[in-house]
């Protein structure tokens, strides 16, 4: 593991760390930050006597930061949300456990034993979207493993941030045919967060309804991680409902410049050398049921079926939510925020 810490406002950066303000504007590569890295982040006073703010983030590239390049790795909004968490005096300890391509099972294997250890009075789960992508998606799963993860950071006395995410079909503009399955699983992956997020009094961001195909700088070169832009936008988000929660913060989360977005020749390029390794690395596993499912997708189509499939996945999600095992909802439900009307990852109704 990689371990930096950056000062916050007064602090010091130490030897071999990555400034939050040193923003490169060239393209790293995804395998710049170590699988399961780890940053740490203090603001000014985190020698006092105050115990320190425990922030921990688990999850998958977006919560690991892929999109938003700093010196040596990667930054995202969870680094940038840290350096916000505590008022002047106050230290943060910022661990980032999340990895790119993890599903919600590496939560309960992998990072919720790492998080547990930390005793994080902060974390973030925001997860899910590799699980739409792949041939053996099972929402009960999902949901399970997602119900284990939020339930023992809770008992462990830690507030919960989770989010909804949009769909990677309506992202990567894919045919209609292909992205529609996609786009119904991660309605029922949204659901359930939602769902979930009640029951364990998180604080949740509705991500899901950013515009994020209308303002095409809060999305990256490869069009599936948000932009620095982006994560910037999230990061203030979290921050507000923070806020709104009457937790003492910092000032609201900054960034560094913010390039252009990206124009037809950069995506272009990124689909040139980059974007053909990451549908092959896919190709055995994710390509063949997609085809599958874009087959059976067609067909209901001409038959006007497409809203049982709808209505199929609708119901294994509450099928999934039903099954677990009972815990004791907030009557509230979580608390939404950047929240406007979406076709696809909406709260559910």
């Amino acid at each position: 593991m990689s371990t930096a810490v950056v000062g916050g406002e007064g602090g010091e950066t130490l030897p071999g760390t990555a400034h939050p303000e040193a923003v490169t504007h060239e393209p790293l590569p995804l395998t710049a930050v170590a699988p399961g890295s780890v940053r740490g982040e203090r603001n000014a006073g985190a020698g006092s006597a105050v115990e320190p703010v425990r922030f921990v983030a688990l999850g998958d590239s977006l919560t690991e930061g892929v999109g938003d390049p700093v010196t040596g790795g990667w930054r995202g909004w969870a680094a940038l949300l840290s350096g916000s968490l505590a008022p002047p005096g106050v230290g943060v300890e910022f661990t980032n456990l999340a990895r790119s391509g993890a599903l919600t099972t590496d939560l309960t294997t992998e990072q919720l034993p790492a998080a547990l250890v930390l005793r994080p009075r902060l974390a973030a789960v925001v997860v899910g979207g590799n699980d739409t992508l792949r041939s053996e998606f099972d929402i009960g799963r999902t949901a399970r493993e997602l119900d284990t993860t939020l339930r023992e950071l809770s008992r462990g006395g830690a507030l919960v941030l989770t989010a909804c995410l949009p769909d990677p079909g309506t992202l990567l503009r894919l045919p209609r045919p292909l992205a529609r399955p996609l786009a119904r699983r991660m309605d029922a992956v949204n659901t359930v967060v939602h769902a979930l997020s009640a029951r364990h009094h998180a604080l949740h961001l509705h991500v899901a309804g950013l515009p994020w195909t209308a303002r095409r700088g809060l999305l990256s070169v490869d069009r599936l991680h948000p932009s620095a832009e982006g994560h910037r936008l999230i990061a203030r988000g979290f921050h507000e409902l923070l806020a709104a929660a009457g937790r003492p913060l910092g000032p609201a989360p900054t960034g560094g410049p913010v390039d252009p977005p990206p124009g037809a020749v950069a995506d272009l390029w990124w689909m040139a050398t980059r974007g053909t390794s990451w549908v092959a690395e896919r190709s055995t596993d994710l390509l063949p049921g997609l085809l599958a499912l874009a087959a059976v997708e067609g067909w209901a189509r001409l038959r006007g079926a497409t809203g049982r499939h709808d209505e199929r996945m609708a119901r294994a999600a509450a099928a999934a939510l039903g099954a677990l095992a009972p815990v004791d909802a907030d009557p509230r439900g979580p608390v939404d925020a950047l929240a406007p009307a979406a076709p696809h990852g909406g709260p559910p109704k």
